[in-house]
């Protein structure tokens, strides 16, 4: 996968339920914003709810779907419905669904980390997803625990030569240290940056996103 040149590792806001959240993000400067298509969890969003946002974004920022486990019928409806443009499947999903999907979406296929074992199904899903993104275990979820694993299992993943997107455990006062460290293609942050599951808060994200902006990561490591 070749990694298109830029001036700073990418933000993704996971987790949006309102338009006010996703305007502010925009603002701020993110590249990327989420939206939580799995019943049942705090950061769940209807479908038709995520379009009347999604129809409100000014061009040139990503639209990311988070699934989990989900069929390839309920996501292709979903993604159809609210014109999202890329597919971050969270769960235990096999390589071939990525592989059908990938034809018509980007697809970010998640990896919960919890020891070097957990790295060792990444080269599987190398022609089935776009990037892979590391999130933390915790037993009982699929991510949004605002948990943190031991990042030096991030750069072992980053020497497999894919797109890394870091997750858990990020928040303003954390997200420079994780650029310093792992220099990540990507960031994707959801409970750091909120004042309660769902809600954003918008100090956090501005914060977020100037401390990425001013993190000293303006050239490829």
């Amino acid at each position: 996968m070749i990694q298109s040149p830029r001036t700073r590792v990418r933000v993704k806001i996971c987790g949006i339920t309102r338009l006010t959240d996703a305007l502010i993000a925009v603002e701020a400067g993110v590249d990327a914003l989420g939206f939580v298509f799995v019943p049942g969890t705090p950061r769940y969003i209807e479908p038709a709810a995520a379009a009347e946002i999604i129809q409100q974004l000014p061009p040139f920022i990503s639209r990311t779907g988070l699934f989990v486990n989900a069929s390839e019928e309920v996501i292709r409806n979903i993604a159809i419905q609210t014109g999202i443009d890329t597919l971050q499947l969270h769960g235990e999903e096999p390589p071939e669904l990525g592989q059908t999907l990938g034809g018509c979406w980007k697809v970010i296929q998640a990896f919960r980390v919890r020891d070097a074992a957990s790295l060792e199904s990444l080269p599987a899903y190398r022609s089935s997803s776009h990037a892979w993104l590391l999130d933390a275990y915790v037993a009982g979820a699929h991510g949004g625990t605002g948990a943190q694993f031991d990042w030096t299992l991030a750069l072992e993943a980053k020497r497999l030569g894919h797109p890394i997107v870091l997750a858990g455990g990020l928040n303003p006062e954390s997200v420079e240290r994780a650029i310093q460290q792992v220099h990540p293609y990507a960031l994707d942050v959801s409970s750091g940056v909120e004042s309660s599951p769902g809600l954003k808060c918008p100090q956090r994200i501005r914060a977020f996103l100037d401390a990425v902006i001013s993190s000293g990561s303006r050239k490829n490591p």
